[in-house]
């Protein structure tokens, strides 16, 4: 097989976009933005969001997104485990409180639940693993556009009263400071679609240094408030291996789910990787709006959850592209144009880096 597809995951067993939100967290740690230097973080974070929000819209194709509404199916299942299984998950884990995590550190367990799927990251592991690429591309846009109104209303349902600082007025935020840019650039496509299409990977750096904006300034305000004081290292174990478990979960559901639902297995694969993950570019940004001051706290699950699912799931999808051929549908085109050792549905897509989603 080819040494250079089965070497992706194992090259990238830390996601280097991981590393510099590590940097990130360190810098706010050591010097935090306070005073004057803080609402000028603070204003910047804020229309950092707004941009990136923006740039989504402008991105998104309606015309693919209702193309991809063939396979409801398919969709509907991810949706379902995305924003059903996984927030009845993270309700449940409410019984570890306060034995195994602080009400805060609960606080943004139960928010990891509720934000949308990945699309790069499982784009990638689908690709590498010899299933539905297309279904997948599909299937984490519908979940990251869907993410966006359902994670705020799911947000207000579950957390009210949760002690995340979730109030009306934070849902008040997240129509101006998200759903009014990502309507702006859907309307504004048109005529910047081109633009955007032209310049992609230099507006990706955009959305990466947003998002670490967003994080040193919600990391300082944790920082100048002194919450850090409240995660000890038991604490910290215990939530990993809080993770860990919701993880195994949703990947034994995904794939036995779909199974039990009569998909093929290029279908389960796409569902696997699309159903079990969660977008650290999507929560992020909302975290800032409905957690305030304590954001910090609050996206930390979320960090450390993002980083377990590629390293697991670079496992699995290591392990599923040496499936026997014997044990692929012959009656699938799409997995008789894989009948090729190592080589990929989509070239692109197996390139694509496995970072943020």
């Amino acid at each position: 097989m080819s040494r250079r597809t089965l070497k992706l995951p194992s090259r990238l067993p830390i996601d280097p976009y991981i590393l510099a939100l590590i940097g990130t967290v360190a810098l706010a740690a050591l010097l935090p933005a306070s005073g004057g230097a803080a609402d000028v973080a603070g204003d910047a974070s804020t229309g950092a969001v707004a941009l990136l929000f923006f740039l989504y819209g402008a991105r998104l194709s309606t015309a693919e997104a209702l193309d991809g509404l063939k396979h409801w199916r398919l969709h509907l299942t991810v949706l379902i485990c995305t924003f059903v299984a996984f927030p009845l998950l993270g309700l449940a884990g409410e019984g570890l409180v306060p034995y195994v995590l602080t009400p805060q550190l609960y606080s943004g367990f139960l928010f990891l639940c509720l934000v949308p799927s990945t699309i790069q990251s499982s784009i990638a592991f689908t690709s590498i693993a010899r299933g539905n690429v297309p279904a997948a591309i599909c299937a984490g846009s519908f979940s990251s556009l869907a993410g966006i109104f359902l994670t705020p209303l799911l947000a207000a349902v579950v957390l009210g009263n949760s002690g995340g600082g979730f109030s009306a007025d934070a849902l008040l935020k997240i129509g101006v400071q998200l759903l009014l840019p990502f309507v702006a650039g859907q309307l504004l496509r048109r005529w910047i679609g081109g633009f955007i299409t032209r310049h992609k990977k230099g507006l990706g750096y955009v959305d990466r240094g947003s998002i670490l904006l967003v994080v040193y300034t919600a990391f300082s305000e944790g920082m100048v408030a002194g919450i850090w004081h409240q995660v000890t290292p038991a604490r910290l174990g215990a939530l990993l291996a809080a993770e860990a478990v919701l993880l195994a979960l949703m990947l034994a559901l995904t794939w036995c789910g779909a199974k039990r639902l009569g998909f093929d297995r290029g279908d389960r694969i796409a569902i696997q990787f699309a159903g079990s993950k969660k977008s650290l570019a999507a929560g992020l940004p909302m975290a800032s709006v409905l957690f305030g001051a304590h954001a910090s706290l609050a996206v930390l699950p979320l960090m450390l959850f993002h980083q377990m699912q590629l390293m697991v799931c670079a496992v699995i999808a290591k392990r599923r592209s040496r499936d026997p051929l014997d044990r692929l549908d012959p009656q699938d085109p799409r997995q008789r144009r894989r009948e090729r050792p190592g080589i990929p549905a989509s070239g692109a897509a197996a390139q694509e880096s496995v970072a943020v989603g």
